[in-house]
């Protein structure tokens, strides 16, 4: 057997960054981000008012008072968006929207509540012939200014970070349609098992619904990542290669489930073996001892492929352990370089229940997790073994009530009471 350590080594070794190509807004979000965004536009792109008011010359109003006002004649109705340019001549006035284009002539904006008109101009009433502005405006008053936020060439996003939706809002704001990004992985899922059958669908004797399929393509999703469903294929060999050769071309990488250990169906290993492209082995885990992990070739281009154990609790672990990593190396996000950037978060808990582990391999045991009183010193988590206690690759049931998994070194027998362990917070 070899180390968890060792097998995830072997695999981050074998898979890079994706390729970065040019996506429109709509697709990037959550993707990292391959080039720095640098400004095209000005933001704003134009002076404009930063209030809905009047737009006037700054001179004009300077004697302004509630009490004696200046009476301007209106000669336009300038709303966001509009494209005309009514010149502000001395003692004219035009109103105007939040956000539209300042007129020539006019260097201020006289909110609308400091003149004799309602508020909320242009929200359908009738453009007065004069209006009374009873407070002066100092030249530049409620005007945004051309660049006063971002001018052109300004880096306003950084290349390496995933992009937010503040960022694509950066983006189209400062002139940008697409983004150079490395792209969402496309994972193919496929289990296998002439025992499976569609979750929901009737089961015949023998027969169990297929959980791994809508298992992987939900983890896949938590990770930015699009999963591509492969179907089941029977314990078919012939059948299996071919499902495998149609898919390559449309995948990034690929999760099998089912038939890596060495009983007289396990269709996985008998025609992936044989290749030399996949290796199979033993990891010193629990679950998830059998693994499989190589590149197939297509066009030249490598498809890293995960062949998984096919018990859900195995197949939930070897995903979080190994093909998560893995994933977040492809998408850009991480590098085996920087190790806390490519696993879950890891926090200490202490334990409220001991349990049995087993002898010679790292245990990976499904908890629930309580708060403990702040006060109390030490980590700020209880763990317990879930309802159903154990780490067996088919306790579904404890799997759903966990919050964590509590990683047990190999050289442990026995969780007690009191004791502190690491735990990983899962999705």
């Amino acid at each position: 057997m070899i180390t968890v350590e060792e097998h995830r080594a072997a695999v981050l070794a074998a898979v890079s960054r994706l390729p970065a190509r040019r996506v429109p807004l709509a697709e990037a979000l959550g993707c990292v981000l391959a080039e720095d965004v640098v400004a095209v536009l000005s933001v704003p792109p134009f002076d404009n008012s930063a209030m809905d008011g009047y737009a006037v010359r700054s001179e004009d109003v300077a004697a302004a008072t509630e009490a004696e006002p200046v009476r301007l004649r209106v000669i336009a109705d300038l709303p966001a968006g509009s494209g005309e340019r009514p010149e502000v001549l001395p003692g004219t006035a035009v109103r105007i929207m939040t956000g539209a284009p300042m007129p020539p002539g006019a260097d201020a904006v006289v909110p609308v509540e400091r003149t004799d008109q309602p508020a909320g101009p242009g929200a359908g009433s009738a453009l007065p012939d004069v209006v009374a502005i009873q407070a002066p405006a100092a030249p530049g008053a409620h005007v945004r200014r051309a660049g006063d936020d971002v001018t052109p060439g300004t880096v306003v996003v950084p290349a390496g970070i995933e992009l937010r939706p503040r960022d694509l809002s950066t983006a189209a704001s400062t002139g940008h349609g697409s983004l150079p990004v490395h792209p969402r992985a496309r994972l193919g899922v496929l289990s296998t098992g002439s025992e499976l059958v569609d979750p929901g669908a009737p089961l015949a004797h023998g027969q169990i619904p297929d959980s791994n399929t809508t298992m992987v393509a939900a983890l896949a999703e938590t990770l930015g990542v699009t999963p591509v469903p492969l179907g089941a294929v029977d314990d078919d060999p012939d059948a299996l290669r071919r499902r495998l050769q149609d898919s390559l071309a449309r995948v990034d990488a690929i999760v099998t489930t089912g038939g890596v250990s060495a009983g007289a169906y396990d269709v996985v290993k008998e025609v992936l073996a044989p290749l030399g492209e996949v290796a199979f082995t033993t990891v010193a885990m629990q679950p998830g001892k059998p693994q499989g992990f190589g590149v197939l070739h297509e066009d030249g281009r490598g498809v890293p492929i995960f062949c998984l154990p096919g018990n859900p609790v195995s197949v939930f672990v070897s995903f979080v352990v190994f093909v998560e990593p893995a994933l977040r190396v492809m998408a850009g996000r991480g590098t085996a370089e920087a190790p806390q950037t490519l696993q879950p978060v890891l926090v200490d808990a202490l334990v409220g229940e001991g349990w049995r582990c087993p002898p010679g391999r790292r245990q990976y045991m499904p908890v629930v997790l309580d708060d403990r009183p702040e006060d109390d010193g030490g980590p700020y988590l209880l763990a317990r073994p879930a309802s159903r206690g154990g780490s067996g690759s088919h306790l579904v049931a404890s799997l759903a009530e966990a919050d964590a998994l509590a990683i047990v070194d190999a050289e442990v027998q026995a969780v007690t009471e009191g004791d502190v362990v690491t735990v990983m917070m899962v999705p």
